[in-house]
């Protein structure tokens, strides 16, 4: 039985006694260290209201682009359909999307925002705003270029490296089971 984690027990991010000095730590920790913090931000204006992180991915990505299979919204999320189709089952529930099927074809569903659903960008996008100024606060227009184009080499860097590996037969490993 899972137990149930109360407020009390929740502590803010980098609320630990012993303030920790990352002046040592490696880049790709503190990536992870200020993804989770970016997240957790936008995550606690959201739920205000009714949505979820894994919600606001999705909505983004619909209210650019209408229409999208699963199979679609799995790559440009960069998560497995089996997740997606998940969370569009509760989107659905929630009244945020709709799905349909086009003639000929009756196994893909292609997802469009309700009108509840595109009226949330109004109300969602300022507070993702909020939560990057609140994150970039103190660096100045300069600091936040060089931040964002080195944060941009750094993906390509790795995107590169992942297009390399898998030219030489280099595989990800599953997320569930065994590598084995």
């Amino acid at each position: 039985m899972k137990k149930l984690v109360t407020d009390s027990e929740v502590q803010p991010f980098g609320s630990s006694k012993a303030r920790k000095d990352f002046t040592e730590e490696r880049v790709a920790h503190l990536t992870r260290l200020c993804a989770r913090g970016f997240n957790r931000s936008l995550t606690r204006r959201l739920v205000e209201h009714g949505i979820s992180f894994g919600q606001w991915v999705f909505l983004r990505i619909l209210w650019n682009e209408q229409g999208l299979t699963q199979r679609d919204l799995a790559e440009r999320a960069n998560l497995t359909e089996p997740t997606v189709h998940t969370a569009l089952v509760g989107m659905e529930q929630q009244g945020l999307i709709n799905r349909f099927t086009k003639k000929g074809n009756r196994r893909k569903h292609h997802v469009f925002l309700t009108e509840h659903g595109k009226s949330l960008r109004a109300v969602l996008e300022p507070l993702a705003i909020e939560a990057n100024e609140v994150a970039l606060r103190g660096l100045d227009i300069e600091q936040r270029n060089v931040l964002r184009d080195t944060l941009i080499k750094v993906l390509e860097n790795l995107e590169e490296d992942e297009v390399e590996a898998f030219a030489r037969g280099q595989r990800m490993p599953p997320t569930r089971g065994s590598f084995t």
